[in-house]
């Protein structure tokens, strides 16, 4: 059976997989842009959840299927771009798909628990300084975007600090609320705004192109003269690899005019997340600016793969 062509695409159930369990953003935005495809190209597109291991298993599986353009991810690009450095993957990532559209970005911020005296940026920065081996940093895991922050403002700062590493963002931002520890970076959502907002953790700069709806007086690393650490995770659609150049167009065009719908593009933005869109050119662009950075920062910082 030949694979689809823009003549006959699409003819049949579109599978949109998720990296992450349902409920979460990922998934509310997958389901949203879901709908709005299924109108216009006129055939159902059905979103299930693969949750698992950072989302190589869904880009695994991903890869796997038939390049006909009805089986796709929605991934954060990280399974791409850095958990290859750290551990093995069943994927050759530059082989494993191709980009549809980037959707969006989730900005990193660098947070302070009640634990922290300091509030500000340069003030964390003084107290690691007076106190080698005492600062501890939590993220939400080893070879995430907040571990490769952490390597890079120690390497840049010449900072001394302990590294926590939790299995996920749940347990983090419990003990975070806690202050079981001085310092963390996690991805912004609506929930992190609002405890911000009520005084409980205090954020101290933002990885994003610039500051945020929400955030407005916390600024971006790039401000703070950390632009390698204004780091930020995006999120995208992608396709197995050798999928046709006319079928991405087609979905490339249909997600994008899902991603200019006014609530769409309102929703995200209230949980600080911002909309990505255009061409499937320019989400590869990034993906490979994305692992070059990376790369660099591993390599200079020194982080150990696990």
């Amino acid at each position: 059976m030949p694979f689809a062509t823009a003549g006959d695409f699409p003819e049949k159930t579109i599978r949109l997989s998720v990296d992450y369990p349902a409920g979460g953003l990922s998934d509310v935005v997958a389901r949203k842009l879901a709908e709005k495809v299924a109108v216009t190209l006129k055939v159902p597109v059905v979103v299930e959840n693969r949750p698992g291991a950072g989302g190589t298993i869904n880009i695994a599986e991903v890869s796997r299927a038939r390049p006909d353009g009805y089986t796709l991810a929605f991934s954060a690009t990280s399974p791409l771009t850095l958990t290859p450095y750290f551990s093995k993957v069943s994927y050759t990532p530059e082989k494993a798909v191709t980009p549809v559209i980037g959707v969006m970005y989730s900005p990193v911020v660098l947070l302070g628990t009640q634990a922290l005296k300091a509030k500000d940026f340069n003030g964390f920065i003084d107290a690691a300084k007076q106190a080698p081996g005492s600062m501890r940093w939590a993220t939400s895991g080893m070879g995430t975007i907040g571990h490769i922050m952490f390597g890079q403002i120690s390497h840049d700062a010449g900072l001394d600090m302990n590294l926590i590493p939790y299995k996920g963002g749940s347990q983090q931002m419990n003990d975070a609320l806690g202050g079981q520890f001085e310092i963390f970076s996690t991805n912004v959502s609506a929930t992190l705004i609002e405890n911000i907002k009520a005084g409980k953790l205090h954020a101290l700069a933002i990885g994003a192109d610039e500051r945020i709806e929400g955030l407005s007086d916390v600024p971006t690393f790039t401000e703070l003269g950390q632009p390698k650490a204004n780091l930020k995770s995006n999120f995208g659609i992608v396709a197995p690899a050798g999928t046709p150049n006319e079928v991405i167009e087609i979905l490339n065009k249909a997600f994008d005019a899902a991603l200019h719908d006014p609530q769409i593009a309102e929703s995200l933005r209230q949980s600080g997340n911002i909309p990505s869109g255009g061409k499937a050119e320019q989400f590869q662009r990034v993906i490979e600016q994305e692992s070059r950075n990376n790369r660099a920062i591993i390599e200079q910082a020194g982080l150990a793969a696990q």
